[in-house]
């Protein structure tokens, strides 16, 4: 019996990417707050479990980056969900603008830290890390300032951020389903 483990990537990056382009198209104006029980669902299941799931066979892999990077998305993506719905239980205060710039430039810290490591993986990952680096400080800054401007700038940002990750995935599937590069990375 063959132990090998199919790449768990693709399933932490469609995580990533969808429930990221789902919370950017709200972030950039596109969808309106009837979006929000969809985003909290996808951000609590795919963007969350299906992410810490694919970051533990990435450890049975040996991969510590994708370990690290999957496990840590998934747990921000259910911290943040968490972070919505704590005040509404009555649970916690609802953080202020400062407190969420905080945890958010705090995130682009760990973001911008997992990038350096891809310098010796493929081109998209580092554009998947570099774009979501720039959207975790971006969105910081619109927190802190609570400015809707740079709000949407970086909701339009984090969709191209988040279809990286889409089309990352989408080429992971099916270089491998083909055994030969279609897709390129």
């Amino acid at each position: 019996m063959d132990n090998e483990l199919a790449n768990p990537a693709p399933l932490g990056l469609m995580g990533f990417g969808m429930t990221t382009v789902l919370l950017n198209l709200s972030n950039a104006g596109l969808l309106d707050s009837s979006s929000l029980g969809v985003i909290l669902s996808m951000g609590i299941f795919y963007g969350g479990l299906a992410q810490i799931f694919a970051g533990m066979w990435e450890m049975k892999r040996g991969n510590t980056l994708g370990a690290t990077a999957f496990s840590s998305f998934g747990l921000f993506w259910i911290s943040l969900v968490a972070l919505e719905v704590f005040p509404v239980l009555g649970w916690v205060e609802e953080p202020s603008g400062q407190v969420m710039a905080a945890y958010l430039f705090m995130w682009g810290i760990f973001t911008a830290l997992m990038t350096l490591a891809t310098f010796k993986a493929n081109r998209v990952l580092q554009v998947v890390l570099v774009t979501l680096t720039v959207l975790f400080f971006l969105l910081a800054v619109a927190d802190a300032s609570d400015n809707l401007i740079i709000k949407m700038v970086a909701g339009y940002e984090g969709i191209f951020c988040g279809l990286s990750a889409i089309y990352l995935a989408t080429a992971d599937i099916i270089n491998d389903t083909y055994q030969r590069t279609i897709l390129p990375t």
